[in-house]
């Protein structure tokens, strides 16, 4: 997984993936300038270290291609420091970061969700997506990203063109059964119930809520990422009362029902 950072100034504390960073370099035996070199960064690591300078998108992802390092931990949101990327890891492959180096959440919609598997590993196209966030507790400390829905196989409880909002989960054995989550396969993305297959830990089952769908076993091993989903988004909502929390959350519903209007025109 890639991060995306936006250009920030000096940080008077060294952030927890800078800390973490250092401590895979010297892991790994390197100099600040070898690491820098194999890594396909610069000339030396020493800023990164510092917390001067972001760690890049290419940095995160050559992390994880060549040590298996788990973004989610270099970043304090997971404890597992390694991650199989030749199967069973589906976290995100890339997020970004707003001005407050905090997550924000992506918007993916149905005309993004046709080339989002075959870009899944591509930091410049998700810099093409638009991004918010809600200023609510109950999105803090994860990774979240919305997708809108295409198709009537989840109706009554999601209809067609609606949006989802779903958390990061890195592997299917986190996965909790019969929850809805948004599925990213090789060549689409789904939103169904996972079910898991017994006596078969290589598989799952994808189950519509629409009876006239049929379930869907896929293979683990095919599973790109994978989002629980937590909520959806509505639009016009009552006049929220004079608080500054709902404010804000009124502000950045109508920054998002803009960035929607954008895409569809």
């Amino acid at each position: 997984m890639s991060k995306i950072p936006y250009l920030s100034g000096m940080v008077k504390d060294v952030s927890i993936e800078a800390k973490r960073f250092k401590r895979v370099r010297e892991e790994q035996h390197h100099t600040q300038q070898s690491f820098a070199e194999l890594l396909g960064i610069g000339t030396t690591t020493a800023d990164i270290e510092r917390g001067k300078t972001k760690i890049s998108g290419k940095a995160v992802m050559e992390l994880l291609r060549q040590f298996q390092i788990n973004p989610l931990w270099l970043f304090g949101n997971s404890i597992r420091q390694y991650v199989d990327i030749n199967g069973g890891d589906v976290s995100p492959k890339v997020i970004t970061l707003n001005e407050a180096s905090e997550d924000s959440i992506l918007l993916v919609n149905q005309k993004a969700a046709a080339g989002y598997p075959h870009n899944i590993q591509d930091v410049e196209w998700y810099q093409s997506l638009p991004a918010f966030n809600i200023p609510l507790p109950q999105y803090r400390n994860a990774t979240y990203r919305g997708f809108q829905v295409e198709g009537d196989s989840m109706l009554p409880n999601i209809r067609p063109n609606e949006w989802v909002l779903g958390k990061a989960v890195s592997s299917i054995s986190e996965a909790n059964d019969s929850k809805i989550f948004i599925v990213v396969l090789h060549d689409s993305v789904l939103v169904k119930k996972l079910q898991k297959v017994a006596g078969n830990p290589e598989k799952v089952r994808l189950i519509s809520l629409n009876p006239e769908y049929l379930p869907i076993d896929v293979e683990v091993k095919d599973i790109q990422e994978l989002w629980q989903v937590n909520s959806k988004l509505t639009f016009g909502v009552d006049e929220p009362n004079d608080s500054t929390l709902l404010r804000q959350l009124q502000q950045s519903m109508e920054e998002l029902k803009g960035q929607i209007h954008n895409l569809n025109t």
